[in-house]
């Protein structure tokens, strides 16, 4: 009789996240909960009244076209390639390796900025919610350790508990701002209804930003518009751990797209129409002054009652966790992916028995938490966790991501005229990502135009060489790819071409860690 050995079990192998884990629902989940829809209100519509007054809903309605159309080439580049490098893996594909590796290690570093920024805002709220309701005041920071401490916990679990938790999260938060917005239109607002702020000509030279703030920064209201977004492109970096993964990353981004503007057009809508047109803008002077907490706050108590108030409160914690949890997901699996491939040590690989990424996970809690002790040092007040942390922080990432983007648009043009040429379609290959970059390369310009004022900080180191960080990280990219390549060959010849479905070799494949 001839001995076997016994066979190793799948959760112990590294480099292979769980496969079959997720459905649509649960990508879902953890797609438009990275968008925070309550934190995003909450948060943006009061920067995008301050830049382009009531035209709010306007700038939403232009960066819902301009995400929609950058989706049409993401998604036919999402059905050739499936792997948990996501934008890396894209780019790498369709710019080569160099290239590939410095957008790779540029987006990684977006997405752990993005956990900071949110754990702050969450910091924030945690201890100012807990202080109003028991009048005990415990700092930011320490809200903010311990909504660190509770993801790291998670990300160790199987990826579907997660993806439960972050559903019930972002159905109350979507459940509370419907209940508000159908309040506000049943009334019918404090002047009845109007067209006019969703007129994308109005975000330039709004007279009402101009009436109250004395000027407008139309660069200021599609920041707070395309920051709201942050995260809808994420489908593709659960796609290995998807059921029917090229199904779901279509829906799941079309619908994450297309379901959050609507959403955020009627929201903001329901904001410009419950306050007034001026008055909208007014609201949020009162808020940027410290006369109310939120102008979303009387709204409520106006059209619904105080204690749809209490609930968008608690919820403003909730909501900011469940944000930060799906950044910090994503931020584990560009992590995952660039150890997998050996760019990063390779121990990033490595799974928990429920074949999470777990060494990826810790590393992202590490450099999280040095990230934002540095601010907490900068500046320790429960303010400075929103002024600072919470706001400065998405001015670099979302610089980036919008850089990444428009270079993902190059890559599947260049992709579907090469490599991928049997699958060319004149507006999904070529047109829509054309388009595509050219609204994400107009909105860096804005975005970098306007960042003082964004930031209220003018002066401020942090904000002044903004620009030049992303520039120096994706450089930083690049010299590793060109070592990699003279030095390391066969670890070069792996960048950006895992994938379990690769269509350049018509088999699966599989790089052990």
């Amino acid at each position: 009789m001839t001995a076997t050995a016994p066979p190793v079990a799948p959760a112990e192998s590294p480099g292979r996240l769980a496969d079959n884990a997720l459905g649509l629902p649960s990508v879902l989940f953890c797609i438009v909960t990275g968008a925070a829809p309550l934190t995003a209100m909450l948060f943006n519509v009061p920067v995008a009244v301050n830049g382009g007054g009531w035209a709010t809903p306007a700038a939403f309605l232009i960066a819902t076209v301009s995400l929609t159309i950058f989706s049409v080439g993401y998604i036919a580049m999402s059905r050739r390639v499936t792997s948990a490098g996501g934008f890396y893996t894209f780019v790498s594909r369709g710019l080569g390796r160099v290239i590939g590796l410095g957008a790779g290690l540029l987006i990684a570093l977006c997405y752990m900025v993005f956990v900071g920024a949110v754990i702050g805002v969450m910091g924030y709220f945690a201890a100012s919610t807990v202080e109003t309701f028991t009048g005990v005041a415990i700092p930011a920071w320490v809200w903010m350790a311990v909504g660190l401490a509770i993801m790291s916990l998670l990300a160790w679990f199987h990826i579907e508990l997660t993806a439960k938790v972050l559903g019930v999260m972002l159905v109350a938060e979507v459940l509370a701002l419907a209940v508000l917005s159908v309040a506000v239109f049943v009334q019918g607002g404090a002047e009845g209804f109007s067209a006019a702020p969703f007129n994308p000509a109005e975000v330039f030279g709004n007279p009402g930003a101009l009436q109250i703030f004395g000027t407008t920064a139309a660069g200021i209201a599609l920041f707070a518009a395309f920051w709201s977004w942050v995260g809808f492109e994420m489908a593709p970096n659960y796609a290995e751990e998807s059921r029917e993964p090229h199904r779901i990353a279509s829906i799941a981004t079309y619908g994450s797209v297309i379901g959050l503007g609507v959403f955020y057009m009627i929201v903001s809508y329901a904001f410009v129409t419950g306050w007034g047109l001026t008055g909208s803008v007014q609201a949020v002077s009162d808020q940027l002054n410290g006369v109310v907490a939120s102008a979303f706050y009387p709204l409520s108590d106006r059209f619904v009652g105080g204690w749809l108030t209490v609930v968008i409160e608690i919820l403003a914690v909730t909501s900011s966790f469940a944000c930060a949890m799906a950044f910090f997901n994503t931020a584990n699996r560009y992590l995952f992916a660039l150890g997998r491939e050996g760019v990063l040590p390779r121990a990033l690989a490595r799974t928990s028995k429920h074949r999470s990424p777990a060494v990826a996970s810790l590393t992202t809690t590490v450099l999280v938490a040095l990230y934002c002790l540095g601010f907490v040092l900068y500046d320790p007040s429960t303010e400075g966790a929103l002024t600072k942390l919470g706001t400065w922080s998405p001015l670099l990432g979302v610089l980036g991501i919008l850089a990444v983007q428009a270079l993902v648009c190059v890559a599947i043009v260049r992709y579907f005229l090469t490599t991928g040429r049997d699958g060319f379609r004149v507006w999904s290959t070529l047109v829509a990502p054309v388009l595509g970059c050219a609204a994400m390369v107009g909105a860096c310009y804005l975005l970098v135009d306007n960042r003082a004022e964004l930031a209220a900080a003018e002066g401020v180191p942090f904000i002044t060489l903004l620009p030049y960080v992303p520039l120096v990280i994706f450089l930083a990219g690049v010299v590793t790819a060109l070592v990699l390549r003279a030095r390391k060959p066969a670890v070069y010849a792996g960048l950006g071409h895992f994938s379990l479905t690769d269509p350049e070799l018509d088999t699966p494949q599989e790089v052990v860690a």
